[in-house]
């Protein structure tokens, strides 16, 4: 296939231009096909549950757009049960190998960095069974696939790009009550990855400077890529009609909480502050109504009853509602219908649910932490609360509510400027300027072999991905 070309486009990396390898006026040659890496979740699976959340909506959202342009887009992922078939073509164009590393099953996401070398020696092995040059970049996301794409990157002297979607340090700097510390472990692969990959690309500026200043990443190689919406999934409709759809009667005051049940989500606070907004008008009971989408995950699993119990002990049972996972053209049912989507994270990397309700016209109250300062336009499409007080959170909601069709033309105006298509561009932009660099002797790694991975994949034992 011959090579696409396009003028290299003036981006930047969170320190200023990045040193060009060519004169301005150039061209850069894109990617035929990219490796991507998704070694603890699957785009296929259901997100909102297990370990399936923004991660996966970004990879599925981003492989579409890049075989959509041309670009072919192999997605790795471990297999979780033996009922799987070997190869999914999840799109046209977008093909996800489900690899054989460790048992199917009752392995949790802690577990799997003994799994690597089984995991990454079936990559190199279903690359080794093509010509030399098969994939142009490997894009890892999160820290268990940096590390094998930092391996094969070495192997097919490609440039890696990096994701790492949630950091641990930023993590433990925020953690939940209930929630376990990341260990060292991760911390430490976390940074091999940073020091390795040609790109790491970040949800938000906030994001990219927590790679500098708490992981040492030179910011040339760091970018803000912000992640996109679906428009035409999400997007205003009949709230009304949404309300029966979903079975909310038409004069319900409705608040939305949508994600993992876990710690790290904090679908406690939201309750707490429902129960405050009774205790401080309790003709509101007549009307409200909390509808929790989503199921136990991460430490979460530990005690799945736990926010039932919640509601029991704050007295709400008779106005709470907790919903298994939506699909999305179901979930964007359920963000029409609500008055209030709450998103009290204690830390988020971007906040994708925030950006979908507003899509919708549903107006947020998040927490003012990491991704969500990017996410919601603090007094212009949501607002964002300070602190963990659910008194503070009742507050905020109220005055949403007063303020809602204010609310809800700033949240679809400020949606409107996050598309999946433009995430693309800069993507495609970061892939064909590394291998730009690469091919010019200016990258982090010169290929310096025909293709050394051939012999040394024989070399590893374990692991299998189906052609």
């Amino acid at each position: 296939m011959p090579a696409r070309r396009h003028p290299r486009p003036p981006w930047r990396g969170a320190g200023g231009p990045l040193p060009s390898v060519h004169p301005p006026a150039a061209e850069l040659r894109l990617p035929g096909r990219v490796a991507t890496l998704s070694v603890h979740t699957s785009p296929l699976d259901q997100p909102g549950a297990g370990d399936a959340g923004g991660m996966n909506v970004y990879v599925v959202e981003v492989s579409r757009r890049l075989a959509e342009r041309g670009i072919a887009v192999d997605v790795f992922t471990r297999a979780t049960s033996s009922d799987l078939p070997p190869v999914v073509e999840m799109s046209p164009g977008v093909t996800v190998r489900h690899v054989s590393a460790g048992p199917f099953e009752g392995l949790g996401k802690d577990d799997l960095p003994a799994q690597l070398c089984a995991f990454t020696a079936a990559v190199l092995r279903e690359e080794a069974q093509h010509e030399p040059g098969h994939f142009d970049v490997v894009h890892s996301h999160y820290w268990l696939s940096g590390q094998v794409g930092w391996l094969a990157r070495d192997r097919w002297g490609v440039p890696l790009v990096h994701s790492a979607h949630t950091l641990a340090k930023v993590k433990n700097a925020a953690l939940a009550e209930g929630d376990a510390p990341e260990p060292l472990a991760r911390v430490i692969g976390e940074e091999q990855v940073v020091d390795e990959a040609d790109r790491l690309v970040a949800n938000t500026a906030d994001e990219a400077d927590q790679l500098v200043r708490w992981y040492d990443a030179d910011p040339r190689r760091t970018l803000v890529v912000p992640p996109g919406v679906d428009l035409q999934r999400f997007s205003p409709g009949d709230r009304q009609a949404a309300r029966r759809r979903v079975g909310v009667p038409a004069d319900a005051v409705v608040l939305l909480f949508v994600g993992r049940i876990q710690p790290l989500k904090a679908p406690d606070l939201l309750l707490q502050a429902a129960a405050r907004m009774l205790a401080d008008d309790p003709a509101l009971r007549d009307r409200l109504q909390v509808l929790v989408v989503g199921a136990p995950s991460g430490s979460g699993l530990a005690e799945p009853q736990r926010l039932q119990e919640l509601a029991v002990r704050l007295g709400v049972t008779d106005v709470v509602r907790f919903l298994p996972p939506q699909p999305p053209e179901q979930l964007a049912e359920h963000y029409r219908a609500a008055d209030v989507a709450v998103v009290p994270s204690h830390n988020e990397s971007f906040g994708l649910v925030a950006l979908e309700a507003q899509a919708c016209g549903t107006p947020v109250v998040a927490a003012a932490v990491g991704g969500l300062h990017t996410a919601v336009d603090d007094g212009v499409s949501g607002l964002l609360v300070e602190g963990r007080d659910p008194a503070d959170y009742a507050a905020a909601i109220r005055r949403v509510l007063t303020r809602r069709e204010l609310l809800a033309a700033g949240a679809r105006r400020h949606a409107s400027r996050f598309s999946w298509d433009r995430t693309v561009d800069s993507l495609v932009d970061a892939y064909a300027a590394a291998m730009a660099e690469m091919a010019a002797g200016t990258g982090r790694l010169l290929p310096t072999r025909e293709h050394a991975a051939r012999d040394a994949v024989r070399l590893l034992p374990g692991g299998t991905a189906a052609r």
